[in-house]
C-alpha cells in the first residue's frame, strides 16, 4: 500500500487579509517562511520516508518546496498541475464574501474566466492516478493550496458538494493519504 503526503504553503499577505488568493502569483510572509522552516523540521525529526516533493509553480508553494527540501534532502520538482485554482473574478476578493461561497457550490461555474472545480479536480486527480502507479516504490509530498488539498481530500474520501465547498486545511499542515 502506497501513501503520499500534502501540506499546503506557508501564510500569504493576501491569507491575513482574507482575500483569495487563487492563481495570482502571492509571496510568503515572513511567518509564512518560518511555517515552512518548521513543517521541514517536523519531517526531518519524525522520520518521514518521502522521495520526492512535488509544487505548485506559484512563488507561496515554490518557496515552501525549496525551505523543505533545504532542511530534509528531499530533491524537489515542480508539478503544474498543481497550481491553484484561477478563481476568475473572485482573484482578490474577500475569502468570505457571500457571492463566493455560494459560487464555490456550482462546481461547473467558471467565475467569469476562471477554471471550475470540476476542472480542477480533473487535472489533480489525473495526477493522483499517475502517482498510484508508482506508490508501491515511491512516496511524495505535495505542496500546493487550499483547492488542491480540497480535491485530493475528495480523491481519498467521499464528500458531499457542501463539504467539499467547506474543506480547508491550515497553512503548512501536513496531511497522510493512503491508495
Amino acid at each position: 500500500m502506497g501513501r503520499i503526503y500534502f501540506t499546503r504553503h506557508g501564510q500569504t499577505v493576501w491569507n491575513v487579509e482574507n482575500k483569495i488568493c487563487g492563481a495570482t502569483d502571492i509571496a510568503l510572509t515572513d511567518e509564512g517562511h518560518r511555517q515552512a522552516v518548521e513543517a521541514g523540521r517536523y519531517i526531518k525529526s519524525a522520520g518521514l520516508h518521502i522521495d520526492e516533493i512535488l509544487y505548485s509553480p506559484l512563488i507561496r508553494a515554490s518557496e515552501t518546496a525549496r525551505h523543505i527540501s533545504e532542511i530534509t534532502g528531499i530533491p524537489m520538482r515542480m508539478e503544474p498541475r498543481l497550481k491553484e485554482q484561477c478563481f476568475g473574478r473572485f482573484e482578490a476578493a474577500p475569502r468570505d464574501s457571500k457571492e463566493f461561497l455560494e459560487s464555490k457550490s456550482h462546481f461547473l461555474d467558471r467565475y467569469g474566466d476562471g477554471e471550475s472545480m470540476v476542472q480542477l479536480c480533473h487535472r489533480v486527480y489525473n495526477l493522483l492516478d499517475e502517482i498510484r502507479t508508482e506508490a508501491d516504490r515511491k512516496t511524495y509530498l505535495l505542496i500546493a493550496h487550499n483547492g488542491i488539498a480540497r480535491a485530493v481530500h475528495s480523491y481519498f474520501n467521499e464528500m458531499g458538494n457542501e463539504e467539499f465547498a467547506r474543506f480547508g486545511i491550515k497553512n503548512c499542515e501536513i496531511r497522510c493519504y493512503e491508495y
